[in-house]
């Protein structure tokens, strides 16, 4: 172990001793509760949902913004509410156009450093707040019947990739995910497919657990005709 490790492991045990670590452990568990049981008495009054993902950095400008919009106008005129992390960029395209619609608007909050309370267009009795990614995620997952991936950061791929792995692994019940925007995904896809897939990481048949769309129409139809595909009801 290098000195700069041993400096941090030292500072930070002079700074609490393991008495106070497992204290703290022992009430975060409190608030993780907390946070599932708010989520889940929330989420389950809302109906079928689409949750939409993508760059918290889109200005209002770009095409994927206005996109997002129309995609999220066009899924709210077929029943569904729309799911967004709340904050700006993609995720306020996304329930600026539910919102447009007359459909439900969600925002799953989290707090960071460069991202401040929900956007304008998230329905306030719709709006909840969390400290941990981890929550937040199983209620992306466990609530929403469709993914709508658009072009994004890491955050975007955390999701993506949670996703595919849940499906993969059959952990969760297989639903739509389409990512938007062939020449934003090519670079990703294409080292899927010439690296991951020749190294037999993945198999030929998890690319079938995905679809790539450029267009709003293209989004919809694949997320409705799914259902109608695999004869699943949606849960409304």
């Amino acid at each position: 172990m290098d000195e700069s490790n041993t400096n941090f492991i030292s500072t930070n045990f002079n700074q609490k001793n393991w008495n106070e670590i497992k204290t703290k452990d022992s009430w975060m568990l409190f608030k993780i509760m907390a946070e599932f049981t708010n989520g889940f008495e929330t989420m389950t009054k809302i109906g079928p949902c689409v949750s939409i993902f993508g760059s918290a950095r889109t200005p209002a400008d770009n095409n994927y913004y206005k996109l997002t919009e129309e995609i999220a106008y066009k899924l709210t005129e077929i029943g569904f509410g729309i799911i967004t992390g709340g904050g700006p960029g993609i995720m306020e395209a996304g329930n600026k156009g539910a919102k447009a619609a007359g459909g439900k608007s969600i925002g799953l909050n989290i707090e960071l450093p460069f991202e401040t309370g929900s956007n304008p267009y998230v329905d306030h009795k719709l709006s909840m707040d969390f400290n941990y990614f981890f929550v937040r995620k199983v209620m992306f997952l466990k609530y929403s019947q469709g993914f709508v991936v658009m072009p994004g950061g890491f955050g975007t791929l955390d999701e993506l990739f949670e996703a595919l792995t849940l499906i993969q692994t059959k952990k969760t019940s297989k639903f739509p995910i389409v990512l938007v925007g062939a020449k934003y995904w090519k670079g990703l896809l294409n080292w899927l497919k010439d690296t991951m897939l020749v190294e037999k990481n993945i198999n030929e048949q998890d690319f079938s657990l995905f679809k790539v769309a450029d267009s709003a129409d293209e989004v919809v139809n694949h997320i409705r005709d799914f259902y109608d595909k695999y004869s699943i009801k949606q849960n409304f």
